[in-house]
């Protein structure tokens, strides 16, 4: 499931300077070790240490740059009549889904305790849903209306998009990409500019101009996952969620699927994995067996 993450962006130069903004990185500083994500010793799933290469890119200067995009985001969605007020019973359930999921992250990335989390709700036909650097997350009204998603299944989608951040992806891809000592364009198709009345056309899940690959994919998924089961959600719920995205995919609108393809292996995956975390799950939920 991601991006959810959304986070996966292929734009031309010129889409760069008209929507992202150029941000400099002028070498590593001495704390960019700060918030290096290792698998935790209790881990369930195997899915290896984070990519070492995320210490070329200081943390807290990819998380401030998220800030800004997602604040931009949030406004314009907020000038369009889009961004669902504070009472709407929608967001209300995304955030109670998502501060037991948060309570979990710390697990996986200790850094994660300072981050200003915050989940936003954008009325939009797109599915999609993404986090992004610094725990901004953001859902589109789309994901769960259409695909009529139940809470576990929620928390399936919320939990892979937390994991990308908490792992760190956008920051190890920038380093594969790019390296540090050059301004970097980190581009960010947040707004669908020319859709009027679709706010969210083409938003895309990722918050720099890369792609995640396959393995990180892979890892948010699972990582996801016993995240999910860790918050009490039934982690079979990662299977049904796929098999929706499977069924509505022709449909269009899938902004999520994009960077997010679904497919029998995933669910294959998915299904395999889900034994591993069964315990979890049980122990969240006060089942003793």
């Amino acid at each position: 499931m991601a991006a959810m993450c959304f986070h996966c962006y292929q734009l031309n130069a010129h889409a760069s300077r008209r929507r992202g903004f150029v941000f400099a990185l002028s070498g590593v500083v001495g704390g960019a070790m700060a918030g290096i994500a290792a698998t935790p010793a209790m881990a369930q799933v195997d899915v290896g240490e984070a990519s070492r290469l995320r210490s070329l890119v200081p943390a807290g200067q990819l998380e401030s740059a998220a800030t800004q995009q997602y604040s931009a985001l949030l406004e314009k969605a907020r000038e369009q009549r889009a961004l669902a007020p504070e009472n709407h019973p929608q967001l209300r359930r995304l955030r109670a889904i998502s501060t037991r999921l948060i309570a979990q992250s710390a697990k996986w990335n200790e850094r994660s305790r300072q981050w200003n989390w915050e989940v936003n709700l954008i009325g939009s036909k797109t599915i999609n849903a993404f986090c992004m650097p610094g725990g901004k997350i953001a859902v589109f009204t789309g994901i769960l209306d259409q695909l009529q998603l139940s809470d576990d299944e929620a928390a399936m989608v919320l939990g892979h998009e937390i994991a990308h951040a908490l792992r760190e992806h956008a920051r190890a891809r920038i380093a594969k990409s790019r390296g540090t000592g050059v301004a970097l364009s980190l581009g960010a198709q947040l707004l669908g500019l020319g859709q009027v009345g679709d706010l969210a056309a083409n938003v895309g899940t990722q918050l720099i101009t890369l792609k995640f690959s396959r393995n990180d994919e892979i890892d948010a998924d699972l990582v996801g996952l016993e995240i999910a089961a860790r918050a009490g959600y039934n982690p079979d719920a990662s299977v049904t969620l796929w098999e929706k995205m499977t069924r509505v995919q022709k449909g269009g609108g899938m902004a999520f699927l994009s960077t997010h393809p679904s497919g029998p292996e995933r669910i294959t995956r998915l299904r395999e994995n889900v034994p591993r975390v069964q315990s979890l799950y049980r122990q969240a939920i006060g089942v003793k067996r």
